[in-house]
């Protein structure tokens, strides 16, 4: 122990222990043991854990031995899904339940806006107290953040999955009722016209000369919401605990685990594109006819 006197930026030394840090390893010694650890960023675990018979093998060895042996590719997808370190099963779950989140939240909020916006046009015979009280109800609804319905519904549901979908409805409730009512007053009202002059009902007029008129902007606004709602479910997730971001917050936390942190930021800009693409690719198709 000669030439440790004190505590020094890399030296630590008491009557029962001595931690010596050098770099990125560090040693710590004590009466009982001694221990030699050594940080790295971690990405050679990406794959495969030190445990597992395919850690430190290249593509071309994998492929060789998947080739040989097409039973190793089921052992191989189950090391990688169970990986101990990045825990890709457990960040694919929490993704796919972002992704829920939204889709739940979005259609959900929909479903109910659809049927209210038919009270706030103008052009249905709906009485204009009702009119206004419609109209105002989806004003109140956006006019409050998601976010702060987040918090709110926290209080009163706890965290999880559920408040953060039920955020997103409301406020999407409100945003929809909006937007439909609005692509109710624009129909043309020949078609109703005709279909009254046949004796056809209101539900039936409804169905057959109205919703085909709307369907297509009605879904492309909704596809919309769904790919901007996917972002916008992470950050409700790091507040309620629920999804992708919720593991984001947690690595940004540890204020060391950052290859994690740009693994799920990666994950999340994917997710992202192939939400952006996939609506984008319905919506021309809906335009299209």
């Amino acid at each position: 122990m000669e030439g440790i006197t004190g505590s020094e930026d890399w030296v630590s030394a008491s009557a029962s222990r001595v931690d010596l840090t050098i770099g990125s390893s560090r040693v710590s010694v004590t009466k009982n043991r001694a221990e030699v650890m050594r940080r790295f960023a971690g990405w050679e675990l990406f794959f495969f854990t030190l445990d597992s018979p395919y850690h430190g093998q290249g593509p071309l060895a994998l492929a060789g031995t998947a080739l040989s042996d097409p039973a190793q590719i089921g052992a191989m997808a189950h090391d990688f899904w169970t990986n101990r370190v990045w825990h890709h099963g457990d960040v694919f779950g929490a993704l796919g339940e972002t992704v829920l989140m939204a889709f739940l939240g979005t259609f959900g909020a929909a479903l109910i806006a659809l049927p209210l916006a038919f009270v706030a046009a103008s052009n249905f015979g709906v009485s204009r107290i009702l009119r206004q009280v419609a109209r105002r109800f989806f004003d109140f609804l956006r006019g409050v953040d998601g976010l702060i319905w987040t918090i709110i519904l926290s209080r009163a549901f706890g965290p999880g999955p559920l408040t953060g979908s039920l955020a997103i409805l409301i406020t999407d409730v409100g945003s929809f009722g909006k937007l439909f009512s609005e692509s109710l007053e624009n129909i043309d009202g020949k078609q109703v016209e005709g279909l009254r002059s046949t004796g056809a009902g209101p539900l039936q007029r409804a169905r057959w000369g109205v919703l085909p008129q709307v369907a297509p902007v009605v879904l492309s606004q909704v596809l919309y919401f769904l790919e901007s709602n996917t972002r916008g479910a992470t950050v409700i997730g790091a507040i309620v605990g629920g999804g992708i971001g919720l593991m984001l917050t947690q690595a940004i936390q540890t204020q060391q685990d950052w290859e994690h942190v740009a693994y799920y930021i990666v994950l999340i800009v994917l997710v992202v594109m192939v939400m952006d693409w996939f609506s984008g690719m319905l919506r021309r198709r809906l335009i299209k006819g």
